[in-house]
Parts: structure tokens; C-alpha cells; sequence
């Protein structure tokens, strides 16, 4: 496994532009930091967003995480970018000429997809845990250790995803049309969601359930949206009298929805190259 993992490792650090998206991803994941230094000044009232909690433990857990995943798209890039040059400069035939099976060639793949979402987590609990230090009004180790099921959501929204991006690459071959189908997957499933939601079943929340099991709509649900967590935007709710009860929690069933689509993605990898004539 350290073999076909290394080999993966030095095709996508050799290629110049997989290498710059890749550090441009870390890099920018980094910047997450420069929101403690923003303010807004609205009249005679100032906002320095770090005052306002979201860098307190545990809630940064929440927070961080998912700002980290809208950043998700520049390791998919690199993903389906990394599928297509194998069809592009042949490496894929070379490959299975040299000996490697098919089951390994995916293996490897996969094994890839499993480093880069491992190795975001990590990024993001070590820069979390440094910006909570240092802001978070909250520092005993109970408080700092809770919620880190938020950790292992991003971790599983990430594996996910690159995964269903490592089947779109094997699926289409070209990473600008592979790119373009995940867009369009998207659009699909946003409009299914609609004719579910407003005309099949207006009521109740059979809708909800049938859309969960989406795969795009199952990853974005592993963690949901944490900004009317704020203590500021709850009281700006109440002002203006909107009171809005949501479930910020990380349900185990999101998890193993996730965890079946990114255990398909693979199987389907795997049977798209047993079939196809390379």
C-alpha cells in the first residue's frame, strides 16, 4: 500500500499545476486566521468579528470546519485533473502493462483521496486549536475537546466527495468536462430537491428524507450551516422576531449515508475500468 500510495504522491507532485493547487488549497485554508483582524464599521457601531465568539471552544470546531469545506474545490480539481492526465499521457496503460491490477490502480487512487482528506482534518484541528488558544474565552479541556465529531464529519464530507470526483475523472476523462458533470449533478439535484420539496410532498418531512440520501445533499448535510449559532444574529433574529430552532448536530446515519456513497464511487471506479477496453 506505501507503494502504490507514493507513486500517486510523485505523479501529482511532479505535475506543476496539481502541486500549486494543491499548496494554494493549505495556504488559503490558513487565511481562515486573517478573520480575526476583520471589522466592520456600520455608522457609529463596530464589529470585529473575533469579538463576537467565533473562535471560542468548542464552536470554532463547528465554524472552521465548515468554512474549510467550501474550499473542498481546489483538491477536486486536483483529483479529476489527476484521473484524466493518466488517460491523457497514457500512464494508466503503462500501469497495467508494468503489472499493476485494477484493483490496484484504484486502491491507489483511493488511497490519495484517504491522505488528502486525512491530511486537511489534521490541518484544520491543529490551525483551530491554535486560533481557539489564543481567542477563545473558553479554555478548559472539557470545553476545548467537546464537539469534535464536527472533525470527523469534514473528514467524511471530504472522502466523499473526492471520491465521487475520482469516479466523475475515471467516468468522463476529461477534467473540464468531469468538473462541468459535477456541476451539473448539482443543478440535478437542487432541482429534485425543489419538485420533491414544493409539489410531490409540501407537507411534512418526507422530502427531507428522500433528499438525505442524495450524495451531494447527504455531504453538505454532515455539517450544517453554523452561522445562526452567533450570539449576535440570534439577538438580531429576536429583534426582528424570527425565531428559527435548527439541529446543528452530527447524526451518525449522515455519516454512514456518506460512507455507502463513497463505498459505491469506489465499487463503480473499480467495475467502469473492468469493463472498459484501455
Amino acid at each position: 500500500m506505501k507503494r502504490l500510495l507514493a507513486i500517486e504522491l510523485q505523479k501529482i507532485w511532479k505535475n506543476k499545476a496539481s502541486r500549486v493547487l494543491t499548496l494554494a488549497y493549505f495556504i488559503i485554508l490558513s487565511f481562515i486566521a486573517l478573520i480575526a483582524s476583520v471589522k466592520f464599521n456600520i455608522g457609529s457601531f463596530q464589529l470585529r468579528i473575533a469579538d463576537e465568539g467565533i473562535f471560542n471552544f468548542p464552536y470554532i470546531w463547528h465554524f472552521n470546519t465548515y468554512i474549510a469545506a467550501i474550499l473542498k474545490f481546489f483538491l477536486a480539481i486536483v483529483i479529476v485533473s489527476m484521473m484524466a492526465n493518466e488517460y491523457s499521457y497514457g500512464t494508466l496503460k503503462q500501469n497495467l502493462i508494468d503489472g499493476l491490477s485494477k484493483k490496484e490502480f484504484v486502491l491507489s487512487k483511493f488511497l490519495t483521496v484517504f491522505v488528502f482528506a486525512a491530511s486537511s482534518t489534521i490541518f484544520v484541528f491543529i490551525m483551530s486549536l491554535i486560533l481557539g488558544l489564543c481567542f477563545s474565552s473558553y479554555t478548559e479541556i472539557g470545553i476545548i475537546f467537546s464537539e469534535l465529531e464536527y472533525l470527523v464529519a469534514y473528514f467524511v464530507k471530504l472522502l466523499g466527495f473526492f471520491s465521487f470526483c475520482l469516479f466523475l475523472g475515471i467516468l468522463v476523462k476529461r477534467s473540464a468536462f468531469a468538473l462541468g458533470f459535477l456541476l451539473l449533478w448539482s443543478i440535478l439535484e437542487g432541482i429534485a430537491r425543489g419538485i420533491l420539496t414544493f409539489k410531490v410532498f409540501p407537507e411534512g418531512n418526507t422530502a427531507s428524507y428522500i433528499t438525505m440520501l442524495f450524495p451531494l445533499e447527504s455531504m453538505s448535510n454532515l455539517i450544517v450551516e453554523p452561522f445562526s449559532r452567533l450570539s449576535f444574529v440570534k439577538t438580531i433574529g429576536t429583534q426582528i422576531g424570527v425565531t428559527q430552532i435548527k439541529d446543528y448536530s452530527v447524526h451518525w446515519y449522515g455519516i454512514l449515508i456518506v460512507l455507502a456513497w463513497t463505498y459505491l464511487f469506489m465499487l463503480f471506479s473499480y467495475k467502469l475500468l473492468q469493463k472498459r477496453d484501455l
